[in-house]
């Protein structure tokens, strides 16, 4: 698996908001571009940061075994997307999600509950967790036009990165954990609804 891009190297566009929509069409009730856009930055600077609170709640329970290093990686590229998020935040004045402390105490007890359920019960929490997100930034990126051009690269390529980290979950046996089916439907369940009310709140 490959190191993660070096974030602090992204060319992502800091012009102020114009009133131009992003994507092909906008039906009515979408949010309008500036509203898209802010979204946008605000659900994946929570995701970005729930993802780094799970793999540090994984690392306090496998940190020193054998899958150490692993998730040891995935976490610094997840830490990576953050620092991303959270300086295009400040640059498109952008608001965090008001949920930031919840997610703070829901993803580090995520990871580490899971871990404590054992090595392949915390890489299929990485597996449901990146299948959710996998998809989540696919659709960012059909909804964004060329006016967003750079921040559309900037999920493509982090959306690729999370596709890899799910990929390593199953090649150390995710599906193999115990009560596969029902720990990933769960956990795919409420990634989703962290994903709507970070959106939102």
């Amino acid at each position: 698996m490959a190191d993660a891009p070096d974030s602090t190297n992204d060319n992502v566009t800091t012009r102020p908001e114009d009133t131009r929509p992003t994507g092909a069409r906008r039906l009515p009730g979408d949010p309008d571009r500036a509203r898209l856009v802010e979204r946008i930055l605000r659900v994946d600077q929570a995701g970005e940061f729930g993802a780094v609170r799970i793999y540090e709640g994984q690392l306090a329970v496998l940190g020193k075994g054998e899958q150490g290093p692993v998730i040891r990686h995935m976490a610094e590229q997840e830490r990576k997307h953050l620092d991303t998020f959270n300086r295009l935040l400040v640059a498109r004045r952008a608001r965090p999600t008001a949920l930031t402390p919840v997610w703070h105490l829901a993803g580090f007890a995520l990871g580490a509950g899971t871990a404590l359920l054992g090595p392949k019960a915390a890489m299929a929490c990485t597996v449901a967790v990146e299948e959710v997100i996998d998809a989540h930034y696919a659709g960012q990126v059909a909804r964004l036009g060329p006016d967003e051009a750079d921040l559309r690269d900037t999920c493509e390529r982090f959306r690729q990165e999370e596709v890899e980290h799910r990929d390593t979950g199953l090649a150390h046996g995710a599906e193999d954990a115990p009560a596969y089916p029902l720990l990933t439907t769960a956990i795919k369940a409420g990634s989703r609804l962290a994903i709507w009310l970070s959106e939102r709140i």
